[in-house]
């Protein structure tokens, strides 16, 4: 009985297959990005020789320890006060040079919004969620403050019930019908009188 050869297997198309199975996983699979916090930092600035002093009662001082406790001005304070805490600081306007501030003037805070720090500082043992959750009551600090201010500025220029928040969006959208430029000159002026100074030190 002779010899049946056993049937040959045509392997010419395996290569196809396995292209088509290679762009289909290069297509389906999602490659995830790490997420964190957009800050923008200062530019920097060339060595000066004088040194800038700064006085102690323009800096406003926030510890977050490893028990996510939090000291304000060496006091503690509840999360929910601290937002006042930083919009009355911010805002105080000691030295009289703030026309637009309508804090205490009190002469042992703040003399002046762009004078203010807030520094922000934690411990290694301090949870990523508190330490958000610190950061955002503090830019909503700024936020509270340049929307007051715009709502009173804005008018002036055309802008009758609009926020610093609202102006910044209306700003960006390509379908905004008004005057992008005294847009940009109040979202300038607003932004330059409550400057964003929130220094973070671990």
């Amino acid at each position: 009985m002779a010899k049946r050869s056993a049937p040959e297997v045509n392997a010419g198309s395996m290569a196809d297959i396995a292209f088509l199975l290679l762009i289909f996983f290069l297509v389906t699979t999602t490659i995830p990005k790490d997420s964190g916090i957009s800050r923008k930092l200062p530019p920097m600035e060339p060595p000066n020789d004088d040194e800038v002093v700064i006085k102690q009662k323009n800096i406003f001082t926030v510890l977050l320890n490893g028990k996510d406790q939090l000291l304000v001005e060496d006091e503690l304070m509840e999360l929910k006060d601290l937002r006042k805490a930083a919009m009355e600081f911010l805002d105080n306007g000691g030295d009289g040079s703030c026309s637009y501030c309508k804090g205490a003037r009190n002469p042992k805070s703040s003399d002046n919004p762009d004078k203010a720090i807030i520094s922000l500082k934690n411990e290694r043992e301090t949870s990523y969620a508190a330490y958000i959750s610190v950061q955002n009551e503090l830019v909503a600090a700024y936020n509270e403050l340049r929307n007051v201010r715009a709502l009173e500025v804005g008018p002036q220029k055309g802008f009758r019930d609009m926020n610093f928040v609202e102006m910044e969006k209306a700003y960006k959208d390509a379908k905004f019908n008004g005057d992008k430029d005294k847009l940009k000159t109040v979202i300038d002026q607003v932004r330059t009188e409550y400057p964003e100074k929130l220094s973070e030190v671990q």
